[in-house]
């Protein structure tokens, strides 16, 4: 190859690690000639080229002494055109953040480690019931409305203008209804088949990579174990139970309404069976435990159980299909298909595993005082996300069900009454459908009390930062900047957001639950009827709109980005409760890491400094934690833009808490940038108050982390009119730790506009970086180092 291109490993390597969204290898190297030197297309590792031969620049990669690098992961997350449908599984993905956001007492606590078990066994039988949940929402569009209702003589599919496609399930069984059924039941067999299909697909490509054993002695740290990026056994057990609860329950829909007939009662005792198996593994701890790699107990045996519950799930769908479609005799008649007993079980169920898992969750948050971790929602987060997870699927699944209807006919109530013509183009639903769907005005007027609650705390923030900005950014600029890093704070009151959000939907729960229960209201006519109404549009608009969000990003790489996002943030956790989840992308990130580790370090005067921004730093870190003691003295770490404090600490304090942080500090030379505007990164050893213009403001010693750190250096300023004042330092006199806050917009030089701020982007760009990279890979393992601010005398704010 023609030009400049550096292939060697010896030196310093500055292996930069994107954040969300996929940033490209040209924008990560700041360089119009990326190459790639490892990986794939979906993650890989890129060098820049020259095309004119070597440079002369200051940065430029030297070989044998030092080089810039970049892995780029966001393939794995934001670059397939099916990424977009992904948002289907958001339920399946928030189980996952809920079990990894549990709270977890000491090891020395019996109770605690009882309630733990309870909880996280209660969690795979959530996770169970929100697949089973999910798929009968299809089911009960397909089966029920127009296999059981649609189709019947007289109604709606069968009038003149119903779809050509459906009319001839009438013209061929006009009496009989069950092979109707079993046709309709093909809907939402396809929907698990796609599951199981998409699952096996990446559980292939993601859990099934080999994580390298890092060689290192045991430690308590959670981020620590190989075992947590090592999910392939569990994770197929999982899968085949889900498989097959999912098929019983179609089955199960399909036979109930014949349990007069012996046949009949057959295959529903058939499909319950294997739903009861499936429901008794998922209990079982060994089902879902991920064992460190080459460590020689794999579970073999509850391999077999799980592949053999799978086909069985499988073979009684079949039967049931294969009998219903041959004909079963028909029983009373009903307008509805007659599985009331069935819905009120698992009704019954779902509510029930919800309470014993508000239960568990406090127990184990009363347990679980740390004193040094902020603890959104008093350590519940966990029950609120679990809560949102179901509030999506209903959302989901309610969706699925209006849009059926009204594409169909015109949805209706039970309630209303029925003429001497018949219901016709009428499809029934029950009254918990439309009071289920009454509860979406209820979260919609919450949400907007919690935008109120919102703007407000930005308003009285922005007004205590306004004065103190007057100084550093002048008297016409104070407001402007203030309102900024006001915007950013809010992202510390996400807990507040989830717990204000959640009680709304929660009370109004429990209202319309005693009011369907005891029979008060029926959801037709007056506020009620038009509350249902309202939500039923508002779901089946919910629904059309995924789908066609799904359609333009498969086209648009912009939007598909866009939509990634969310997948870079959810699917950093290994799938450990649910197994039809999107992808863990983690679980193939850190093996690629930790294998570039040893490549660019072999020898103990190789170093490589991992730079991470944003989702990046979280990822670096988990790779580091990762690292024998050995390699972890040749690594420095570099983060901007972090959540780790922010987020990942406060919401994971179990894998990112202060132990986690403490230990990452103790063994690798680490500095951290972060700006105020930053709704996203942030300070990790200390607590910044809202009020604080300058970090300079903070008394020395308040809110650290580190518990040990007791001094801090300080910095010195000096007198130029070169630049704009981009930051301080604030580093523990240990020199393991650094959080060095840089202005953002950048302080404006006398008479000049405000300086255009960056919020959480283009960290490579500031001085500050190139400053932190210097202190990091110059002078590793050396002492505090003491930076220079260069500003001009009115700048300086105090």
């Amino acid at each position: 190859m023609d030009g400049f291109h550096d292939t060697t490993t010896a030196g310093v390597t500055e292996l930069r690690v994107h954040g969300v969204s996929g940033t490209p290898p040209v924008d990560i190297l700041n360089h119009p000639h990326p190459r790639q030197v490892c990986g794939d297309d979906e993650a890989g590792f890129y060098r820049r080229w020259w095309p004119g031969g070597q440079p002369t620049s200051p940065d430029a990669d030297l070989p044998g002494i030092r080089r810039r690098e970049a892995y780029a992961w966001g393939g794995l997350t934001s670059g397939g055109k099916t990424i977009a449908l992904w948002l289907l599984l958001l339920p399946f993905a928030l189980v996952n953040l809920a079990y990894f956001m549990l709270p977890r007492p000491a090891a020395s606590s019996r109770w605690g480690i009882l309630l733990r078990n309870v909880a996280v066994a209660g969690l795979r039988l959530y996770a169970l019931l929100l697949t089973g949940a999910l798929v009968g929402a299809v089911t009960k569009a397909a089966v029920d409305l127009v296999g059981w209702q649609c189709t019947a003589a007289g109604r709606g599919c069968t009038l003149p203008g119903a779809p050509s496609w459906v009319q001839w399930l009438n013209a061929l069984w006009p009496r009989e209804i069950s092979p109707r059924l079993a046709l309709a039941a093909l809907v939402p067999f396809a929907v698990v088949v796609l599951l199981w299909v998409i699952g096996r697909r990446t559980w292939i490509r993601d859990e099934a990579t080999d994580m390298p054993s890092n060689g290192a002695e045991p430690t308590a740290a959670l981020l620590a174990q190989p075992r947590l990026w090592h999910g392939e056994a569990p994770v197929g057990r999982l899968r085949a139970l889900h498989l097959a609860f999912a098929l019983g329950s179609i089955g199960l829909v399909v036979a109930l309404p014949y349990t007069g007939t012996g046949v009949g009662l057959a295959l529903t005792l058939a499909n319950a069976g294997v739903q009861v198996a499936a429901v008794l593994l998922v209990l079982l701890p060994g089902v879902a435990r991920r064992v460190n790699p080459r460590s020689g107990s794999d579970g073999r045996g509850l391999d077999v159980v799980c592949v053999v519950v799978r086909w069985a799930g499988l073979g009684a769908f079949v039967a049931t299909f294969l009998v219903a479609l041959n004909g079963l005799p028909n029983g009373a008649p009903a307008y509805r298909l007659p599985t009331g007993v069935l819905g009120q079980v698992q009704f019954t169920l779902t509510v029930g595993v919800a309470l014993l898992l508000l239960a568990t969750v406090l127990g184990l948050a009363l347990m679980d005082r740390q004193p040094e971790a902020r603890r959104p929602v008093g350590g519940m987060a966990s029950w609120f996300v679990l809560m949102a997870a179901t509030a999506c699927v209903n959302a989901l699944g309610l969706g699925v069900v209006f849009w059926t209807a009204s594409f169909f006919g015109v949805p209706d109530s039970m309630n209303t009454e029925i003429t001497a013509a018949g219901p016709g183009r009428r499809l029934f639903l029950g009254d918990e459908t439309w009071w289920t769907a009454a509860l979406l005005p209820v979260v919609g007027v919450g949400a907007v009390v919690v935008g109120i609650v919102l703007v407000g705390v930005r308003l009285k923030v922005a007004a205590e930062l306004a004065p103190r900005l007057a100084k550093p950014y002048g008297a016409e600029n104070k407001t402007t900047v203030a309102r900024m890093w006001a915007l950013a704070s809010l992202t510390d009151k996400a807990g507040l957001a989830l717990g204000m959000l959640s009680g709304f939907g929660l009370v109004g729960f429990a209202v319309v639950t005693v009011i369907y229960q005891r029979n008060l209201l029926i959801p037709v006519g007056g506020v009620a009827g038009l509350m249902a109404t309202l939500g039923s549009w508002a779901l089946a608009a919910l629904l059309v709109g995924l789908v066609l969000l799904g359609r333009r990003a498969y086209s648009d790489n912009g939007l598909r980005r866009t939509v990634g996002i969310l997948w870079d943030i959810c699917t950093f956790w290994p799938r450990a409760i649910h197994p039809l989840a999107p992808p863990c992308y983690t679980e193939r990130v850190i093996p690629d890491l930790l294998s570039r580790l040893r490549t660019l370090a072999p020898g103990d005067t190789d170093r490589v400094l991992l730079s991470g921004h944003s989702q990046g730093s979280v990822i670096a870190v988990a790779a580091i934690m990762q690292l024998p003691p050995k390699m972890k003295k040749r690594v420095s770490l570099l983060t901007h833009g972090s959540p780790l404090r922010r987020l990942y600490a406060a919401f994971f304090p179990a894998y990112f808490g202060p132990d986690c942080l403490k230990e990452v500090a103790r063994e690798v030379n680490w500095i951290n940038l972060y700006r105020r505007s930053d709704p996203i990164g942030g300070p990790i050893f200390h607590r910044i108050p809202n009020a604080a213009a300058d970090p300079e403001e903070t008394p020395k010693k308040q809110g650290s982390i580190t518990g040990h750190v007791t001094e801090w250096a300080t910095a010195e300023l000096t007198v130029s009119d070169t630049g704009p004042l981009m930051g301080s330092v604030t580093r523990p006199a240990s020199g393991h730790v650094v959080d060095r806050h840089c202005w953002d917009p950048a302080l404006p030089k006398h008479g000049e506009r405000l300086p255009i701020a960056y919020w959480h982007s283009d960290y490579w760009l500031d001085p500050a970086y190139q400053e932190s990279v210097a202190i990091l890979t110059e002078r590793p393992g050396g002492p505090a180092v003491t930076l220079t601010r260069v500003t001009t005398p009115d700048q300086v704010g105090s």
